[in-house]
């Protein structure tokens, strides 16, 4: 039988908030020592290309200062127009991805339409505003949001901090512990004119200056075939760069460096 209760909204978040927090979990009990011990999520990026918005992660998962994972997802396809990029405490960040994915699938189920864009990244902060007490004790998630506005007919991308804020961004960002060397990279490689090969490129570059820089950042790993995660969202729905076209990149970059170029 369906559950039956007093919540008639069509928020499956806060269906869970009012009839079953219990399935919601709480992060907030955590000890300091077992929180240190929790894996992290380090360098995502975003930006707007020419007909859309391109969504990047590294795979790379720190403890400390130990590999917790060579290979974790930090990118993830909330729906057909919109995507999700995780930094910060590895378990509360994946969980959250999921939650808002079911969250839009349920709004779309109740009320017969998909939530406008810009509805879907309020959701998105209303969730990690709720994760604030956990944040406060180190179990911080600090996403990038982006996707096609069906409306607006363009590529949009929010940034958000550990209170929810949410900041639409014109153009690209990057966050996590090598995001600072992503962003600098991207300032040299980015346009708003880029194709769909050339905003691949430009990630991988931002992500390969990344790893140079940052010790928790993975970048392309070829001896072991671990690839970053590049998503993308156009009119016609999202994609995914295939490996062979990351790889291709990343060759391309280490040739020019070995010529003396500036990739």
């Amino acid at each position: 039988m369906p559950f039956r209760g007093s919540y008639q909204g069509s928020s499956f978040f806060e269906l869970l908030q009012i009839e079953k927090r219990h399935l919601l979990p709480d992060l907030a009990a955590w000890g300091r020592s077992a929180v240190e011990a929790v894996p992290h999520g380090t360098t995502v990026l975003a930006m707007r290309f020419g007909n859309g918005v391109l969504v990047a992660g590294d795979r790379l998962a720190t403890a400390g200062h130990s590999v917790a994972s060579r290979d974790v997802v930090k990118v993830f396809e909330t729906d057909p127009y919109s995507v999700m990029a995780i930094s910060g405490a590895a378990g509360p960040c994946i969980e959250m991805a999921r939650i808002l994915s079911i969250e839009l699938e349920h709004y779309e189920k109740i009320e017969g339409e998909r939530l406008e864009l810009e509805g879907k990244a309020n959701k998105l902060s209303q969730m990690i505003r709720a994760n604030l007490p956990a944040a406060m004790q180190g179990l911080a998630v600090v996403p990038l949001f982006a996707g096609f506005d069906t409306r607006r007919k363009l590529g949009r991308l929010w940034k958000f901090d550990i209170t929810g804020g949410r900041y639409e961004e014109t153009e690209f960002d990057a966050t996590g512990s090598g995001g600072l060397y992503a962003r600098e990279s991207l300032k040299h490689g980015w346009s708003r004119s880029l194709t769909r090969e050339q905003a691949i490129k430009a990630a991988v570059a931002a992500l390969t200056a990344a790893a140079d820089e940052d010790r928790a950042t993975g970048g392309v790993d070829l001896e072991r075939g671990i690839f970053p995660i590049i998503k993308m969202c156009t009119a016609s729905g999202h994609t995914d760069a295939t490996e062979a076209e990351i790889a291709a990149c990343y060759r391309e970059i280490l040739a020019a460096r070995a010529a003396g170029g500036n990739l």
